[in-house]
């Protein structure tokens, strides 16, 4: 029999709309009056090895059973096949392509550096694949500087983002037409690793396409002044189901132009702050391709090579615990344990008081965060370490130390969040909560010791003045 049936191999790309991959296979088939199949990989090691959080296995998990579900409609079987890691995923996918009759293989391209290299591998050995550029609303190598290199600062890369991006139509790919009659349910799908339930998180791609356009509907005109207060609803919430690509970014960019057609090219648009994110995702998404080296954990900036990281494990411990004695710090890194998620503004907190008042390396603090986020994703996990860090791309300077008492009592004035996360200070005054800086640090937790609340690891004064000091490799060489 002449191969000619298509693959889809589904990776982050867990929906059905706005997928060229997808609708590239269903065309190739139709057009050799084939059948489409599709595959996902399970990969145990390769995700313990990526520290993939085990909330974000059973986010991806439920996924996959509902996108079982949405291609059955279509006529088109998804076979979930379990490989330890890419090693195996090539000898898998070359017998798969072997037992169906594969002609053509289609997926979408990723950033990362060891799935870059595990599809470079599997074309020089003769597989038939095609990738497709959607990861991104413009896909990396096409946002360059006036030299054809990638943009180093932020700024200028989102002004040349939204100049290339307004003077192109941003349309979502309609959903494949059904391929053939609907295909009878498996059983559901269970994933042969460790997972933690993310049933507190609700799933599918119509939710995640309800909740955007809800959000853009009635929230992002609000997104600027509320976005950083943790105890408001004011962020999105979407980064989930961009992290497993259950919505793509393109399709957020489209609601927005939806409601304000002029957004890319009117700086006064309310939603020009939101926009601003997405495009921080593209650039840490293009900075990955650009510099392979941020995919093994190296300092963006190699003058971080020689910063001399306390690393202290006891202290490290306290922080992953939420046991600092700093309310705002333990309130985030509490909700990041019980929940699987943290507010951006408090990721900022507290990654700026691991580096900087604890001395404590990037990489432990991004591991940490990887092994615990339902939105766990390489590119902005690394970026938003090494910008707290100081040591990324268009970084935060080295010498701004975040005050998390400051931080708290400006975005947390009245204290809710910290009071839901931290329930043993729901006693205190919102004096002692957010420890103004008129008060005797030392005197104050000396009266706090039988109230079960840690006193605090580190004094701020003194771990601002300590951490500029060390911090300061980085302007030198």
């Amino acid at each position: 029999m002449t191969h000619v049936n298509s693959l889809m191999w589904f990776r982050q790309d867990l929906r059905l709309a706005d997928n060229p991959a997808l609708v590239a296979a269903c065309d190739f088939a139709a057009r050799h009056h084939s059948h489409v199949r599709a595959v996902y990989f399970v990969t145990p090691a390769q995700w313990a090895q990526h520290d993939v959080a085990p909330i974000q296995i059973d986010f991806i998990q439920r996924h996959v059973n509902l996108l079982v579900q949405a291609l059955a409609a279509l006529g088109i079987h998804l076979d979930v096949l379990h490989a330890q890691d890419f090693d195996e995923v090539q000898t898998r996918l070359a017998a798969y392509i072997e037992q169906h009759h594969i002609g053509a293989v289609f997926a979408a391209n990723e950033p990362e550096i060891n799935e870059r290299r595990r599809d470079r591998d599997l074309i020089d050995n003769g597989v038939p694949l095609t990738l497709i550029d959607q990861d991104c609303v413009l896909a990396p190598g096409n946002v360059n500087n006036l030299a054809g290199g990638m943009y180093k600062v932020f700024t200028p890369f989102a002004k040349k983002w939204k100049s290339i991006a307004s003077q192109r139509a941003i349309i979502v790919v309609p959903v494949p037409s059904p391929m053939a009659a609907a295909l009878t349910l498996p059983d559901e799908i269970v994933f042969s690793c460790d997972t933690i339930s993310s049933d507190q998180w609700p799933a599918g791609e119509g939710t995640a396409k309800r909740i955007l356009d809800k959000f853009v509907a009635s929230q992002i005109d609000d997104y600027l002044a509320e976005r950083d207060f943790p105890a408001l609803e004011g962020t999105s919430r979407l980064s989930p189901f961009l992290a497993i690509g259950v919505l793509s970014a393109r399709q957020c960019v489209a609601a927005i132009l939806s409601r304000y057609p002029q957004a890319l090219v009117d700086d006064t648009c309310p939603a020009k702050t939101w926009l601003n994110e997405l495009i921080w995702r593209e650039f840490y998404r293009h900075l990955l391709v650009a510099f392979p080296r941020l995919s093994m954990g190296h300092n963006f900036n190699e003058l971080g090579n020689a910063i001399a990281w306390h690393n202290n494990p006891h202290q490290f411990s306290a922080w992953c615990e939420g046991r600092t004695g700093y309310p705002l710090v333990d309130a985030a890194m509490r909700q990041l344990n019980q929940t699987g998620w943290m507010h951006n503004r408090l990721r900022m907190v507290v990654a700026s008081f691991l580096t900087k008042h604890l001395l404590i390396d990037w990489r432990w603090g991004e591991r940490y965060f990887r092994q615990k986020l339902i939105d766990g994703d390489l590119a902005a996990n690394n970026g938003g370490w090494q910008w707290s860090a100081g040591t990324g791309c268009d970084a935060q300077p080295y010498f701004r130390v975040f005050n998390p008492m400051t931080q708290s009592s400006k975005f947390d004035p009245d204290a809710s969040f910290i009071k839901r996360y931290v329930p043993e200070l729901s006693a205190w005054s919102l004096a002692d909560i957010h420890q103004p800086k008129t008060v005797n640090v030392n005197d104050l937790f000396a009266q706090r010791q039988d109230d079960g609340y840690p006193q605090p690891i580190v004094e701020h004064k003194m771990a601002r003045l300590r951490a500029i000091e060390i911090l300061s490799a980085l302007k030198r060489g």
